[in-house]
């Protein structure tokens, strides 16, 4: 009744208004009279003025700029993952995305596609979009800064610091004197041009360092530590010259500069004795996720947008303004952890990539169009390793390192980054730079950033020492080894249980590996041991409850699947156990290996969601992970596929061919380590019928008899099935089982596929 009398209501509404809406109109067209109203003619092509409407709009600034974000935001994406995949930072990925969207390589072969995307009049919106991009990024990097660990090391850090700034500051000033006269522009002074030739050759990129300090596994060890305390202590001094020499360009003459850096000074006392005070204290107040409400947030921000604004007014670009003003917020790690999630999506993955091409827009390879040019380009390269790579290293060789992690820290020094094409599209701005010593900048900020991981991996190898996940102890091929790679704690917990039921009565003779790996981009430097204990620590706490020897690993990656083949295969471990993280009966069911795709309609039976029928399903490409380290690892690989697993007590075993007898060995250290009670399905009869199988079986029971017994029914009762924990079987026979539609896998406990 209810429904009918909503619908009269609905028809008499919308009826009723819609007629007075075409009444007005029709009215209303009377009032036209004597206004010159210029109506199109009937004969007009209506094709024509849509795509004439269809161009207008294309050609609007806010479709351009949007069509710029897309574009932009997709082929960085795109270049970040292949350059990490190759063991690059992702920003090498993104600045020469940029340079590829620029008049270096789409400009030169599809000029009117890039005028299309790219014209002239749009790049002003594209440049203080990304201006925005970059203020918040360095409102991000002031906030990843610890300061607490530069005090803590700061005798050794400020002496390679700022012998890693003035050598190659000097060396860059020397260069600028020989090349002042060809490639400085037009009445600007040397003072200027030399100031920004040194500047540009001492910056350190402070996030590329400290992520290629992560994904290599070395934010814990002593040159890690070091090496971010560095880079950090550079960050600082580097922005702090670089506001000086902006100073001195934008003011003219040193004298002038004089009133601005006094300026500067003041606005620097008064964001660290008024404003961190009061950060602070709003900070303690609200430092859960839940207090910290939009009221709170705009506090910040728009202490961030008043920082950049006053440092912009000084004279000292707003770009240090947002340093600083994430330098100075509140240093609690969960309140500042909080506050990069809310800034640091928008500002890295949709504007900070506007930046990147930009700069790339202003980037002409083409204009070194002679060989001299290229000389000149190679020899501002050598200049910026020499003083910066050397520099650094040198400098820690005389505070005491040895010469690994002294060339090692040069190595990491050398990283420009980002922040070098931030300093020289300042430079580039104030008139400074030209076009064509701009490229040849930028070249070397690419060469000098893509050479880090190379070149550290080179001084590994002259040094044969080369950071390992796999500890020293594990070698002992004698001890049966088995590593467990997981993502949570609580699936942590459940592969330590499998590992423990197979070596729990071996002692000393076992050992097992637990290591969680954490992608790089989802986790910041200052962060890194709270994450570690928040995903070892439970793990440790079930081992010491299983009475059970165990080494914990954890590692920052760029590649998880590469590092946990790359770890098992060093390490020559005898099992791999890792999981799926999901139920047999979520989603993508039995076939997340395999590749199936299915649905659940009816508890009693398996329904293939595209043909309707029962039993086998679509045959989609499996899991990318599972497949890579099934295919790469050289030991047998257990994938565990979790349903509520709490004991290790009740075991069952289908057989379905001769291959699968390596499943007996695991029933035996099952029984023998866990005193399990083991049930092997003799599917095909390969048990009754081979004989290796049967003394298998046989000396399983003279030492631990009534402890596996054997079954030649295939039918399989939802009542047995519902009374055991865990469900072994080989990749192979879980093909053949899903091949062969068995009602009964609806019941399936957890699941253990192995791979011998």
């Amino acid at each position: 009744m209810n429904n009918i009398k909503n619908s009269l209501f609905y028809v008499t509404i919308i009826g009723g208004f819609t007629a007075l809406i075409y009444w007005v109109i029709s009215k209303g067209a009377a009032l036209e009279v004597g206004r010159n109203i210029i109506k199109k003619k009937i004969e007009s092509n209506h094709w024509n003025d849509f795509l004439h409407s269809m161009v207008e709009n294309l050609q609007h600034p806010l479709a351009i700029l949007l069509a710029q974000i897309v574009t932009i935001i997709l082929v960085a994406r795109l270049f970040g993952w292949f350059f990490r995949k190759i063991g690059q930072p992702s920003v090498i990925g993104e600045m020469i995305a940029g340079i590829v969207l620029g008049p270096s390589l789409v400009g030169m072969y599809f000029p009117e596609f890039s005028a299309a995307l790219f014209p002239k009049e749009s790049l002003g919106n594209l440049q203080f979009l990304s201006q925005i991009g970059l203020i918040l990024f360095m409102f991000v990097i002031g906030m990843e800064l610890d300061l607490k660990v530069l005090k803590n090391k700061a005798h050794d850090a400020v002496v390679i610091s700022h012998a890693s700034i003035v050598i190659p500051f000097a060396l860059g000033l020397t260069l600028a004197y020989f090349i002042y006269h060809t490639f400085a522009p037009v009445g600007v002074e040397f003072a200027s041009f030399g100031l920004f030739m040194g500047i540009a050759m001492s910056i350190t990129a402070f996030p590329v360092l400290a992520r290629i300090v992560q994904e290599r596994g070395m934010q814990k060890t002593k040159l890690g530590t070091i090496a971010i305390t560095c880079a950090a202590a550079d960050d600082i001094t580097a922005w702090c010259i670089l506001a000086v020499v902006i100073a001195i360009v934008k003011a003219g003459s040193f004298t002038s500069a004089l009133y601005v850096i006094g300026l500067a000074i003041l606005y620097v006392i008064v964001m660290l004795k008024i404003v961190r005070p009061f950060l602070k204290r709003v900070g303690d107040l609200n430092s859960t996720r839940e207090s910290l409400n939009k009221p709170v947030v705009a506090i910040f921000f728009i202490t961030l947008l008043i920082s950049a604004y006053a440092a912009e007014l000084i004279g000292i670009h707003a770009l240090f303004g947002a340093f600083l003003a994430g330098a100075i917020m509140p240093e609690n790690n969960k309140f500042r952890n909080i506050f990069i999630e809310k800034v640091e999506d928008v500002a890295i993955i949709v504007l900070l990539p506007l930046f990147f091409v930009f700069t790339g827009l202003r980037t002409q390879i083409g204009l070194l169009n002679d060989p001299e040019l290229w000389k000149i380009t190679g020899l501002i390269i050598a200049v910026a390793v020499a003083g910066k790579f050397f520099g650094s290293a040198l400098a820690a060789k005389f505070v005491g390192q040895n010469w690994k992690d002294s060339l090692a820290i040069g190595a990491l020094m050398n990283t420009r980054g980002l922040m070098e094409l931030v300093v020289l599209n300042i430079g580039y701005d104030l008139g400074v730079l030209s076009t064509e010593i701009f490229t040849m900048m930028v070249i070397m900020a690419l060469v000098t950033t893509f050479m880090t991981g190379p070149a550290l991996d080179f001084i590994g190898f002259i040094f044969k020492d080369k950071i390992t996940a796999i500890p020293q102890e594990i070698g002992n091929k004698s001890k049966y080894k088995i590593l467990l790679s997981f993502a949570t704690p609580e699936r942590g917990k459940k592969l330590l249980r499998i590992a423990n039921s197979l070596v729990k009565k071996q002692g000393d003779n076992s050992i097992v590996t637990a290591m969680h790996l954490s992608l790089s981009t989802e986790i910041h430097s200052f962060d890194i041991k709270d994450h570690e204990r928040k995903m070892l620590v439970p793990v440790i706490e079930e081992s010491q409850r299983l009475n059970q020897n165990m080494v914990s690993l954890f590692k920052v990656s760029n590649d998880i699947d590469t590092d946990i083949i790359d770890s098992a295969n060093q390490g020559e471990y005898d099992l791999l156990l890792v999981g799926l993280g999901q139920s047999i009966f979520d989603g993508t069911l039995l076939g997340k290996i395999l590749g199936f795709t299915t649905r659940i309609v009816n508890p009693d039976r398996l329904i293939d969601k595209f043909t309707g029928k029962e039993g086998l399903f679509e045959n989609n490409p499996f899991d990318e992970r599972t497949r890579h380290i099934i295919a790469k690892t050289k030991m047998p690989v257990g994938i565990f596929i979790d349903k509520d697993l709490e004991e290790v007590d009740q075991v069952f075993i289908p057989i379905f061919s001769k291959e699968d007898a390596f499943l007996i060995d695991y029933a035996k250290k099952l029984i023998n380590n866990n005193g399990s009670q083991i049930t092997v399905l003799d599917a095909s009869g390969d048990v009754k019928n081979t004989r290796d199988i049967q003394e298998t079986i046989r000396s399983i029971e003279q030492i631990a008899p009534n402890h596996i017994m054997i079954m030649h029914d295939r039918t399989i009762k939802k009542e047995f099935l519902d009374g055991q924990n865990l469900m072994i079987i080989s990749l192979d026979s879980w093909k053949k089982l899903i091949e062969s539609q068995s009602p009964w896998l609806n019941n399936t406990p957890s699941v253990l596929i192995l791979k011998p």
